[in-house]
């Protein structure tokens, strides 16, 4: 069940990528980002008023647990930025790159008070067949805007630490309460960030009649609440790449919905990388173990 949840994850995130990047598109990146983390309050407050036992939004924790909303606004800028740039298919591919990375780390050195996990050689099956996958989903878009390339690993990053924070929140307060504080905390750091970079923002006209690229936000709780649940349960490798599969797929059958040319390259990718799984999980049974991708 919680390797599905973490599939789902990464279907909502392919199609928030490409929601966001159109909300882009009209009002910038830094207003759209805002706008998002608005969108996200209203829908997150929503949901709260039907939790069972409700809990106060703050208490004495440590700072950083409430840090989620501040690591979504790099991640949301991050992502805004790269859209349109680079191909989507490169994104996807830069973002798993950086949260293999990070997600690598946190399970090797027990980082955010999770349980240390010796990496084992076996699970180098699993990464060496992910990078081969993600090098294969790069396209020549990657070579043309370096930075735009180095800011969506920089998101990949920060979908991992912000998954992890928001989870250790809800720990704390409930997971629906938690996606609320995550987008209460970040809305004002994005309205700053706007007001800074006004100039960078294009003339304000007529709101956009598609409703649909104003849903962001709501699909922001929906990934949070849905990371509140799988992050506790499974190992950070193999919800990275879980939430990945999804994105892929999810990605290509958004391409062949609206008419556009799905592509080659991401479906390669992620066989490559399903294969890598798919072993590692033979290896796993072989050996007793009951877990498939266990970093």
């Amino acid at each position: 069940m919680y390797q599905f949840l973490a599939l789902l994850n990464g279907a909502i995130l392919a199609i928030l990528i490409s929601v966001n990047g159109n909300l882009s598109a009209q009002y910038g990146a830094f207003l759209a980002s805002a706008i998002i983390h608005f969108v996200g309050c209203i829908a997150g407050g929503f949901l709260c008023c039907f939790e069972k036992g409700r809990q106060g939004l703050w208490r004495q924790c440590p700072l950083w647990i409430y840090l989620g909303g501040a690591i979504g606004v790099i991640m949301n800028i991050a992502n805004n930025l790269a859209f349109g740039k680079i191909s989507v298919t490169a994104i996807i591919a830069l973002e798993l790159l950086g949260q293999t990375v990070t997600a690598l780390a946190i399970d090797s050195f027990g980082l955010f008070s999770f349980p240390r996990q010796e990496f084992k050689k076996k699970s180098l099956i699993v990464f060496a067949f992910s990078l081969i996958g993600i090098i294969v989903m790069l396209d020549r878009t990657v070579m043309s805007a370096v930075i735009a390339a180095g800011l969506s690993i920089i998101a990949g990053s920060t979908i991992v630490l912000q998954r992890i924070v928001n989870a250790r929140l809800a720990d704390r307060i409930g997971a629906l309460r938690s996606s609320f504080v995550n987008h209460l905390t970040g809305f004002p750091i994005t309205v700053i960030i706007a007001v800074i970079m006004f100039g960078e923002i294009p003339p304000f006209s007529a709101p956009d009649p598609r409703l649909w690229i104003y849903t962001g936000g709501i699909m922001g709780v929906i990934v949070v609440v849905l990371c509140n649940i799988t992050v506790p349960r499974l190992p950070t490798f193999t919800q990275t790449i879980l939430s990945f599969l999804g994105q892929v797929f999810t990605g290509i059958c958004i391409d062949l919905l609206i008419g556009v040319d799905w592509s080659r390259e991401s479906f390669y990718g992620g066989l490559i990388i399903i294969a890598g799984m798919f072993i590692n999980y033979l290896f796993e049974n072989r050996k007793g173990g009951c877990s498939p991708c266990t970093s």
